[in-house]
């Protein structure tokens, strides 16, 4: 069913991870795992004990939209080079540099901000960081793509994802020792957090010195004819502003009439209150992207930018995957969407699942975080290896074939309840068919870029890989109340059968091509 190929042998297999650009992707992936966590849960922490309301809580999770959206601005970093930066360190390491400082400015800044008193600069503070972080994001995947062949980037990518689950912990239980050892007496103490956020900035010098250590990717595309001087780049910039704020403008300020609409048509018809969310959330989005089209190709008319650099940065790398593709383009495109449909559905509701069996936090958060964390890093690593002997695409299939399988475990713990050992073992086999799987998908999405678009392509597929997932994965607590824990995991499981079909089908027309 797979493409055959030469098998590499177990000792080149694990000697291929001690090669310098593999190890590389460790420290790069820490810094990337590092500023998440501290604008979600760690901050979420600090905002309760300053006493904010929990709704206002919950509107910070917003300022890590950009990781869901970095699409928009990642052809920026493919075409614009950066003053002074870029002649020194190169196109990829220049903007991964620039990126990693805003990053630990943003900290910083949410460090020196007392939530308490300011809760609009610290809103901005992680807005900032939610941005930087993303386009650090986008510049690693392009670097990872780019310093290694294809070949070699299952490695790279279960090197990336060990250091960026690190990095995640770090950010999380490391954050959460240190302001409860900062604020030993107990209660709210701004300086116990702002200590905490300011070491957490200090650690991504890791990023930094990797940045300033490593070597700018060999591979280079040819942009000239794009630009012809400074201006050319403020004006695709004001552009590029332009689309950003009738795009954020649209969706966030849409907001409340999504909602007075989602409400009315399911008092309507309540039987299909699931298809209607998904539907109007899904319209709200599209008609986001095609307002912030109109105002481009208003800012275009204005000649504000020229319609031939806009094309070429936007239009050009779409086409370009189109064009080596051809009628397998949406087979794809399909594949990329759904192959992680199983586990984040689960995965969005697997915590209020263990408590409601009756496990207790230091339960959860031992054996589901801390040992899960283990389990899903040598999964990653793994699935490097099996990837390298054997391909990625059977290894893309057993991935798939594993992660939606592993989701039936879920219904014995359901039947059994408070486990320690079940758990045990269904977060073992959940997390390394997750960690494997993992490793072989991102190889699969470095392998369907070019090099001439390889930040923007790589981050519109890691964007569509989480978006009908993620948009699922919003009513699983709704499934659940309906059909109750079982039946769910079972559904889960049979979203992964489609999956498999996409993978043969995928392999079988891209071999024929």
């Amino acid at each position: 069913m797979m493409m055959a190929r030469e098998r590499a042998g177990w000792r080149d297999t694990l000697r291929a991870y001690r090669q310098p650009k593999v190890l590389v992707m460790l420290f790069f992936g820490f810094s990337a795992g590092l500023p998440l966590l501290l604008i979600f849960s760690t901050l979420s922490l600090w905002l309760r004990e300053a006493s904010v309301d929990r709704s206002t809580v919950t509107y910070f999770s917003w300022a890590a939209l950009g990781y869901s959206f970095k699409f928009i601005w990642a052809p920026l970093v493919d075409r614009l080079p950066l003053p002074g930066l870029t002649r020194w360190l190169g196109r990829r390491r220049s903007w991964l540099l620039a990126a990693q400082l805003s990053v630990i400015g943003a900290i910083t800044w949410m460090a020196f901000t007392d939530p308490a008193e300011n809760l609009h600069l610290m809103a901005f503070a992680a807005v900032l960081l939610g941005f930087s972080g993303a386009t650090q994001d986008i510049v690693i995947d392009a670097y990872r793509i780019e310093s290694a062949e294809r070949e070699l980037q299952a490695l790279m990518a279960s090197m990336y994802i060990a250091g960026y689950r690190v990095g995640m912990l770090v950010a999380g239980a490391g954050s959460l020792k240190l302001a409860s050892w900062f604020g030993a007496e107990g209660g709210y103490h701004y300086s116990a957090w702002q200590w905490t956020y300011l070491c957490m900035a200090a650690v991504m010098s890791v990023g930094v010195i990797t940045t300033l250590l490593v070597s700018e990717p060999e591979v280079e595309a040819d942009r000239s004819g794009l630009f012809h001087d400074a201006f050319d780049y403020l004006r695709f910039l004001a552009l590029f502003l332009l689309v950003v704020a009738v795009f954020a403008g649209s969706f966030f300020l849409g907001g409340n009439l999504v909602a007075t609409a989602r409400a009315d048509w399911v008092a309507a018809l309540p039987q299909d209150a699931m298809l209607i969310g998904f539907g109007i959330e899904a319209g709200r989005l599209l008609l986001a992207l095609l307002l912030a089209g109109l105002a481009a190709r208003f800012g275009v008319a204005l000649g504000l930018v020229r319609a031939a650099v806009l094309r070429e940065t936007y239009l050009e790398p779409v086409a370009d995957f189109f064009r080596r593709y051809n009628r397998v383009a949406f087979l794809v495109l399909a594949l990329v969407g759904l192959y992680r449909v199983s586990d984040i559905v689960l995965g969005v509701i697997s915590n209020v699942f263990y408590q409601d069996m009756g496990f207790s936090k230091d339960q959860i958060a031992d054996i589901t975080k801390t040992f899960g964390l283990v389990m899903t890093i040598a999964g990653g690593f793994l699935g490097g290896m099996l990837t390298l002997r054997y391909g990625v695409m059977r290894i893309l299939f057993i991935g798939a074939l594993l992660s939606a399988g592993t989701n039936l475990l879920f219904m014995l713990l359901a039947q059994v309840g408070a486990d320690v050992p079940l758990l045990i073992l269904v977060i073992t086999a959940d997390n390394l068919s997750a960690g494997l799987a993992g490793a072989a998908f991102v190889a699969y999405l470095s392998g369907l870029t070019q090099v001439a678009f390889t930040a923007f392509q790589y981050a519109m597929f890691s964007s569509l890989m989480t978006l009908a997932p993620k948009l699922l994965g919003g009513y699983s607590g709704s499934l659940v109340d309906s059909m109750g824990y079982e039946r769910f995991f079972l559904l889960t499981a049979l979203l992964g059968l489609p999956v498999l079909l996409l993978i043969y089908l995928a392999n079988r027309y891209a071999s024929a091509q």
